[in-house]
């Protein structure tokens, strides 16, 4: 098994923008295909913290998506957006938003941007979510997620990583 360290996402805010960070042992349009299809409902959550379900996505500029996020306790809350930019497999531009009123965030749009770079040993990926001023607390909560984000997709598509 690959010690973590060598693979662990890292986020970091300024309490306005975080940026999340890395390295998947996938090409692009493997990580590409895996964030934009249903396929995301495999490997987008753990069963003590949350799972995402009922993802929908029209994945062009201008399409819309949406997603379920169902926790342990079964408490259901809504997310969706649309996409503002598409480059496959390389980048995608979003909006989200929560549909439901989310203590910190409020039902405020913010902006997400995935960057997928190819690197010697896979894809370089990273997350700009713009959106967050004056919302300190709740940047650092969306940076933590981030990394779980990160953490899952990366063990995901590479199973030696899984625990």
């Amino acid at each position: 098994m690959t010690n973590e360290a060598t693979w662990h996402a890292r986020a970091v805010t300024d309490g306005d923008t975080i940026l999340a960070t890395a390295d998947i042992t996938a090409s692009p349009e493997r990580v590409f295909r895996a964030l934009t299809t249903e396929e995301a409902e495999r490997w987008w959550g753990s069963p003590d913290i949350y799972r995402v379900t009922d993802w929908q996505a029209d994945v062009r500029v201008g399409g819309l998506w949406s997603l379920i996020v169902r926790r342990p306790d079964g408490g259901i809350f809504p997310a969706s957006g649309e996409f503002l930019a598409v480059n496959a497999p390389g980048k995608i531009v979003q909006t989200r938003k929560y549909n439901w009123d989310c203590p910190e965030l409020g039902r405020r749009d913010t902006t997400v941007t995935y960057r997928l770079d190819p690197i010697a040993t896979g894809t370089r990926m990273t997350v700009r979510h713009d959106g967050f001023v004056g919302l300190r607390e709740s940047a650092d909560e969306h940076a933590a997620g981030w990394e779980r984000f990160l953490n899952w997709l990366t063990a995901y598509l590479n199973p030696d990583l899984r625990s």
